[in-house]
């Protein structure tokens, strides 16, 4: 289904950027900032949005046009368009353990677990059901207390904070200026780089009496992890308009009629991919 949008003359992909270098101390502020964009605005509670999708992996790059729907922490959609004419080919529900996806051209239904495989073979990475959510969202939530920030570098108007996990570190990469988070980087305990989150053009959000940057493009990168396709695999979101915390928010599955049947688990790479 995806492969039915047509020209691939405007298609984007994860750009990089240049990462702080210049030893600095942990100073107080440092800190501070640290800690308050870590809980990435938690009165942010869900997003309606309609985006550019572009999915590059080693054999395919795709775009598609995607209504967005996430409740924070909880289920999430996307109905999946393309073509000329915006016709929905897919309809794909996430739950927190489950992952339902609707191949509408073909009248069938995979069904199987929200798990890292299922999540490539639908879209191209497998970030894990967690990470791709607050990605799409624009806002991750970093988990690691200030204790764990091992070092701390400036330069090009931003800062470099390298954490200490159980997988190896993370390097958290922020705008003190703006407050927002700029980057993310998952490293391995050899410290070969496994994943690569950008988040770009943030627009002003004000909700409740709260107010926040969030991004409207985010791009993912992760390297040499397809379970189907070594090497790098690439996920861009952009967003052309959405809204956040509406009421109403429940997000139900319902099941079409009259449709085959697959085992997602057992299915290979989906066609599209």
């Amino acid at each position: 289904m995806l492969v039915l949008v047509g020209g691939c003359a405007d298609f984007k992909t994860v750009g990089k950027q240049e990462l702080p270098a210049e030893q600095t101390a942990l100073i107080a502020a440092y800190t501070d900032l640290y800690r308050e964009v870590a809980e990435a605005s938690p009165f942010i509670e869900s997003l309606d949005g309609y985006a550019d999708v572009w999915i590059k992996t080693p054999k395919r790059q795709n775009r598609v046009f995607c209504n967005i729907l996430i409740n924070r922490g909880g289920e999430a959609r996307m109905i999946v368009s393309a073509g000329l004419l915006g016709w929905p080919v897919a309809d794909i529900f996430f739950g927190t353990d489950s992952l339902y996806v609707h191949d509408m051209l073909n009248n069938r239904l995979f069904q199987g677990r929200n798990s890292e495989m299922n999540l490539e073979k639908i879209l191209g990475v497998n970030s894990g059901y967690r990470l791709l959510m607050e990605s799409l969202l624009g806002l991750v939530k970093i988990t690691e207390p200030a204790s764990a920030i091992q070092s701390v570098k400036k330069g090009s108007g931003m800062l470099l904070f390298t954490l200490a996990n159980s997988a190896g570190s993370k390097e958290v990469i922020i705008d003190p200026a703006n407050r927002t988070l700029s980057a993310i980087l998952l490293k391995d305990r050899q410290g070969k780089t496994l994943t690569e989150i950008h988040f770009r053009n943030f627009e002003a959000v004000a909700i409740g009496g709260h107010s926040s940057l969030v991004p409207k493009e985010i791009e993912m990168a992760l390297y040499n992890s397809g379970a189907f396709t070594a090497g790098e695999h690439q996920l861009v979101i952009s967003y052309d308009e959405r809204v956040f915390n509406q009421e109403n928010r429940a997000l139900k599955f319902l099941m079409p009629k009259k449709v085959k049947v697959v085992n997602l688990d057992d299915a290979a790479m989906l066609p599209w991919m």
